[in-house]
């Protein structure tokens, strides 16, 4: 089981709750990636949000100029809003990162449940899913060959064209990414691709059923390779005892709730709604090492899956906290996970 952590990028907070910058929030992200590469994390993905909160904005400069300062780590985005971006230029800019690697990066292309980027980049949300269904169906093809032919509606043809360069091993791991839509899963399946679940709230074994129709969809399609491989996406964060994680999570968690209250219109949850989600069976995964460890277990019971990785700064998260908590996750919860997988 690879263990990582993923992140939107997160604007710092003074305490009286002021946003202060967003290069300070890019510096932050960085000097995490190097952390965890150096205390041995499995995987990194940088996410793409446009909002002051969550700047990190372009997954493809970030994991480049991770690519450079790391040396074992994986890296990837998670997810590239491909919907609203060119699938050359996304292409290219993992490409380039994965040469500068030796071959360590990842994409992970999805819809976006963040839909800042229709309007700043003049798509209209009405075209959701035929803009990615025709950008992923490009993606792909360049990935397969160097020189590309292609005819779709949602950009230009390209004609026998050259797309480079090339990544390490002549193509990326793609993954599709998804927050837990059915028809996402059958796609992936037919498609052969690795999948990403993006599972944010309520208890993530109900997405034991996607999965199953996720490896179905493959099956039925021929694809049964190591390519059909689950990941999973969560938010939590690591303590040295479970009441110092919830203590540092949840200013954080007020925060980002707040602010999608206001800004989408959702409800504000209770104290007891953040309490059921940071325990079993929620999907928080807040709490100290065995907490931690036996909960992505629990799940992999489920799910199969190969990869969990966990977005812990949100909110104005502290950085002191974060970076311990990327060393727990590689230090001590990564080998109870695998002291638990191989009992079973």
């Amino acid at each position: 089981m690879e263990l990582g952590a993923y992140s939107f990028g997160d604007t710092p907070r003074d305490p009286d709750g002021t946003l202060r910058s967003t290069p300070e929030a890019i510096a932050n992200l960085f000097a995490a990636i190097v952390h965890a590469d150096t205390v041995g994390l499995d995987y990194f993905a940088v996410g793409e949000h446009h909002t002051h909160e969550m700047p990190a904005s372009s997954p493809g400069s970030m994991i480049a100029a991770a690519a450079g300062a790391t040396s074992r780590i994986r890296l990837g985005s998670g997810v590239s809003v491909l919907s609203t971006d060119d699938p050359v230029r996304v292409f290219q800019q993992f490409a380039t990162a994965d040469v500068i690697s030796g071959g360590r990066v990842e994409i992970t292309a999805g819809r976006g449940s963040s839909v800042e980027s229709f309007p700043l980049f003049g798509y209209d949300l009405r075209d959701y899913d035929r803009l990615y269904e025709e950008k992923l169906d490009l993606l792909l093809k360049i990935n397969a060959s160097e020189r590309v032919t292609w005819h779709g509606t949602v950009r230009s043809d390209i004609e026998d064209l050259a797309v480079v360069p090339r990544p390490v091993n002549g193509s990326l791991p793609i993954w599709l990414g998804t927050g837990g839509s059915a028809p996402s899963s059958a796609r992936a399946g037919r498609l052969g691709l690795p999948i990403s679940y993006g599972i944010i709230g309520g208890a993530p074994h109900r997405f034991a059923p996607l999965a199953e129709l996720y490896r179905a969809s493959a099956a039925q399609a021929g694809h049964t390779g190591p390519e059909i491989k689950v990941s999973v996406a969560g938010l939590g964060l690591i303590a040295p005892t479970k009441k110092e994680a919830l203590e540092r999570f949840y200013p954080g968690w007020r925060n980002m709730n707040e602010l999608m209250a206001e800004q989408r219109g959702w409800a504000t949850p209770s104290d007891d709604d953040y309490l059921a989600q940071a325990h079993a069976p929620g999907a928080y995964y807040v709490g100290d090492p065995d907490d931690v460890a036996d909960r992505i277990v629990h799940l992999h019971g489920y799910l199969g899956h190969m990869r969990h990785f966990l977005q812990m700064d949100i909110g104005g998260l502290p950085q002191e906290h974060l970076l311990e908590s990327i060393s727990l996750l590689a230090t001590e919860v990564k080998p109870r996970v695998e002291r638990l997988l191989a009992k079973k």
